[in-house]
């Protein structure tokens, strides 16, 4: 029986391609010459993957995100040395160091009259703080 189709492999060419790969297939060590072209092994540190490359994201890992991002953020405008402060003292050096205008509105809704110790109890106050 004939095979219908193209093929640019001749029968003699084909056997002679598997006649090459038998050494890669059968063999348990690398067949290439130029050891560059080997693909890496995985380190002995490397972490267990456990669910595959990449866990995906439901909408519970984003709010939290969200929330890590805006506490990153705030922290990284209020200094250790303004707290503790009161609100007007937190928008003063948020001012001062060019904070995002969202930042800015987000702790102009903190009481007036509340003093705050760190960064954590201002993102608390605001409902930004971690779950628990």
């Amino acid at each position: 029986m004939r095979q219908r189709g193209s093929n640019r492999l001749n029968v003699h060419r084909d056997d002679e391609m598997k006649h090459e790969l038998q050494g890669m297939l059968r063999g348990d060590h690398p067949t290439r010459a130029e050891e560059w072209r080997e693909a890496e092994p995985a380190a002995d540190d490397d972490p267990e993957l456990v669910d595959g490359p990449v866990r995906p994201r439901n909408v519970v890992d984003e709010e939290e995100s969200d929330r890590e991002a805006f506490r990153f953020d705030l922290a990284r405008h209020l200094r250790r040395s303004v707290f503790p402060a009161k609100r007007r003292e937190l928008l003063v050096t948020l001012f001062e160091t060019h904070a995002s205008e969202s930042l800015v509105d987000a702790v102009r809704e903190l009481p007036p009259g509340h003093v705050y110790r760190n960064v954590q109890e201002v993102a608390d106050a605001l409902g930004r703080g971690p779950r628990s």
